[in-house]
């Protein structure tokens, strides 16, 4: 998942985002003609636009477009284990296509040498030192802030404390605007002035995986190690993802 905001400035306002359901990669074949800044609300002096797409990241043409657009532009990213993003993706997808083949038979190429097939997308999305990559040719490191989405599920405030820092904003969102549920196994929203219901996430989140052949998550993580090892020297943070799998 990424998302972009435009200059950082502080405000009591805050955020505004974009409400149109129309990224920045594919505004332009859906909409021939129409400039990105048209579908952007009307950012006032002191706020910050946001505009989001879980496709950005791994998009080829997504860093170049941006930076035209606003060189000046944050950018936040929000990652996990690839091996469970993997799993999350598929599951997602058999949810839609009940009768696609099962996850082993889709992640390699040749099970009995061992083969990942890097193509599929669930898996490609994964590599994220590849995506990286491309996006650093565009914007400099200082930049872009990554977010740990298990750091995201287990302490949220303490995320977002490092977004609303990273944006220059008012530390506003805080424990309290946070309510873990147990059924779905994810934090959800609530105002603490009042007593409005919690806004958890959809239906499409914490679906229960499919059991998956252990040692064709043990083959992932091998493939995935490398690639991680980069990204953690990339970016100055150690997500830990083998650690963590160590420690199950």
């Amino acid at each position: 998942m990424s998302a972009m905001f435009s200059p950082a400035l502080a405000s009591p306002r805050g955020l505004e985002a974009n409400r149109h359901q129309c990224c920045l990669v594919d505004c332009r074949g859906a909409f021939p003609g129409i400039k990105v800044r048209d579908v952007m609300p009307k950012t006032l002096e002191g706020q910050l636009t946001m505009e989001k797409t879980p496709s950005y990241f791994v998009t080829s043409e997504a860093p170049q477009r941006i930076h035209a657009m606003a060189k000046e532009t944050k950018l936040i990213v929000v990652v996990r284990d690839p091996v469970t993003r993997a799993i999350s993706d598929y599951t997602q997808t058999l949810s839609k296509k009940p009768d696609i083949p099962t996850f082993e038979v889709l992640a390699f190429k040749n099970r009995t040498l061992g083969l990942i097939d890097a193509s599929w997308s669930a898996i490609r999305i994964g590599i994220y030192a590849l995506h990286l990559e491309n996006w650093l040719q565009h914007f400099p490191l200082s930049q872009i802030h990554f977010v740990s989405g298990e750091r995201l599920i287990e302490d949220p405030a303490g995320e977002m404390a490092k977004v609303q820092d990273f944006l220059g904003l008012k530390r506003v969102v805080t424990e309290k605007y946070f309510y873990f549920n147990q059924t779905k196994g994810f934090p959800c929203l609530k105002k603490p002035e009042d007593s409005s219901a919690p806004r958890c996430l959809g239906k499409s989140k914490g679906r229960t995986h499919p059991r998956i052949d252990q040692s064709v998550i043990q083959r992932l993580r091998k493939f995935y190690k490398p690639f991680n090892v980069m990204f953690y020297q990339m970016t100055g943070e150690d997500f830990r993802w083998e650690q963590e799998e160590g420690e199950k």
